[in-house]
This record gives structure tokens, C-alpha cells and sequence, in this order.
């Protein structure tokens, strides 16, 4: 058996427990993925509240959602925030690449990030619409409600990028200068998905209820509010096949599925141009 296995500066400790017992994807094996794609991960993730999904008995088991430091292992920092009272919320953010590590050795799948930095809280600066469709629902129909929202963004004159969720639908993420507050920022991407929503109310819908989405895409504006988070681009998921949240191009809309990239795919494609590239040097305000 493997011991003794440092990656970035962590002991990975159990290297050879199976996360994923499907496709036989070792915590060793994520953390090696997870270092691996860290140089185009990283810029997503630092310096950004997290929250995280852990799976200490690997994804079939029980798997929870953490947002609060536990131990100050290396790359993660604490910020405390204000709660109601004199009470503070212990959040906690990544700072260099040892952090992701550290969390995979806490035996973290997912990782999941603020819209802000935590130098600028009140100042988001990355906008993500989840297109989340009705259990069944034909990709093309899913395709279809992202190049709506392309080309509504387009009107707009934002430039905006696509991902896959690493699960049903497909992500929108738009990158902006930090020049407005939070209730400025939600309300403009709420206001996006009402259009969508009255143009074609029988295809989209911005109603949060599950039973209330039948045939329909639920357009997923609500993470773009202060403290709610959305899950960062490279990110694993909780999935038996290991897929990834990943940036795509966008003519690849019509031949990358949702949950179409794996590790494996993920670790082929970072070989290539970066399809985000450029991203928060963008220039572009909400008016």
C-alpha cells in the first residue's frame, strides 16, 4: 500500500481509498487531478468564500456541504463575517494551490465559490446562470434555452461564457468589473431570467419549486445573491463517472453534454487553449 504520498506540500493520507467506486477514482487520483489543473483552476477559486462538499466514506455514502474552517491547513485563510448579534461566521477561502489540496485530503469532492472576492465582498464580479432543465428534458431543447440566453446577453453587448454543470444542464457565467453592489447585480440577473421566462413561459421558468418546472428549464438566477455560491469551473462532481464542471468553447454547445467531460477529458483538454481565456481582464459594467 502507498504512504507517505505528498502533493503541493500535503500528505495525502489513505491515497488508495476509492472516492468514486464506479470508475475506481482514488483520493490519490484527485488530488493528482486537482494539482494538475490548479494553474487554470486557481484563478476561479482564490481568495473567494467557499463552500465544499466532502465524502469521507467516498460518494456513495454520505457526503456533506462544509463552509466553515475546521483546521488551518495550509492554503486555506479565515474570514469572519458579521451574523445576527455579536456572533461571526467562520467562512474560510483558498489562497494558493496547497489549499486544494488540503481539501482533497479532507476528503473534499466539490468545490463551490462566492460571486465576490473576499477583498471586495460587496462587489461581485462573476455572474452565473444555471439552466437546470426538467428531469428528461431533450439536450436540444437545453441547447436551445442557452444560445436564448446568448443572444439576449449579446443584445446586451456582454460578453459571457459557457461550461458544462457536470450535471443536467449548462452554465452562463458572465465576468464583470467590481463596480456595483449585490442587490444591483441580482436584480439585473433576475431580470434576465423573467425575459426569458415571458418570452417563452412554456419552455423557461423562474419559479425555485421542482414540481412547478415540468417540461420546462429552470433558469437559475438566484446564485447571483451575496453569500449563495455556484460550483467553480474545473470542479469535480458527486458523480459516478467523475464528470467535471468545465469550461467549453462555444461552438461545442452542440457536441459536449452536460455531464460529457470526466477527469480524464478534463485532464486532455487543459492541453489545449484555454477557452476562457482572458476572462476577468474584460472590461464590461452593468449600466
Amino acid at each position: 500500500m502507498k504512504t507517505d504520498i505528498t502533493i503541493a506540500g500535503v500528505k495525502i493520507t489513505n491515497p488508495e481509498k476509492i472516492l468514486f467506486p464506479k470508475s475506481k477514482i482514488t483520493k490519490l487520483d484527485l488530488a493528482k487531478y486537482y494539482e494538475q489543473v490548479a494553474p487554470r483552476m486557481l484563478p476561479y477559486l482564490e481568495n473567494r468564500i467557499i463552500s465544499t462538499i466532502r465524502c469521507p466514506k467516498g460518494i456513495s455514502l454520505s457526503c456533506f456541504f462544509k463552509k466553515h474552517l475546521g483546521t488551518k491547513d495550509l492554503g486555506l485563510k479565515l474570514i469572519e463575517l458579521p451574523k445576527k448579534g455579536d456572533k461571526l461566521n467562520d467562512y474560510y477561502y483558498i489562497t494558493k494551490v496547497s489549499g486544494i489540496i488540503s481539501e482533497v485530503q479532507m476528503n473534499t469532492v466539490e468545490f463551490h465559490i462566492w460571486g465576490s472576492r473576499v477583498d471586495n465582498l460587496n462587489a461581485p464580479n462573476m455572474m452565473v446562470f444555471d439552466l437546470d432543465p426538467d428531469v428528461g428534458m431533450n439536450i436540444s431543447q437545453v441547447r436551445r434555452g442557452v444560445k436564448d440566453l446568448k443572444q439576449i446577453l449579446d443584445g446586451l453587448k456582454l460578453k459571457s461564457f459557457l461550461k458544462t454543470s457536470g450535471g443536467k444542464g449548462y452554465h452562463v457565467v458572465v465576468p464583470f468589473k467590481e463596480d456595483c453592489n449585490w442587490d444591483k447585480f441580482k436584480d439585473f440577473a433576475k431580470n434576465i431570467a423573467l425575459l426569458m421566462e415571458s418570452t417563452r413561459p412554456d419552455l423557461y421558468t423562474t419559479n425555485v419549486r421542482i414540481k412547478n418546472r415540468k417540461n420546462r428549464i429552470f433558469i437559475d438566477w438566484i446564485r447571483n445573491t451575496k453569500s449563495a455560491t455556484s460550483i467553480a469551473p474545473y470542479s469535480v462532481r458527486i458523480k459516478d463517472q467523475a464528470s467535471v464542471s468545465m469550461p467549453i468553447k462555444w461552438s461545442e454547445l452542440d457536441t459536449i453534454t452536460p455531464d460529457g467531460i470526466t477527469i480524464n477529458d478534463a485532464l486532455k483538454r487543459i492541453k489545449l487553449k484555454d477557452p476562457w481565456v482572458n476572462f476577468f481582464n474584460i472590461d464590461q459594467k452593468i449600466n
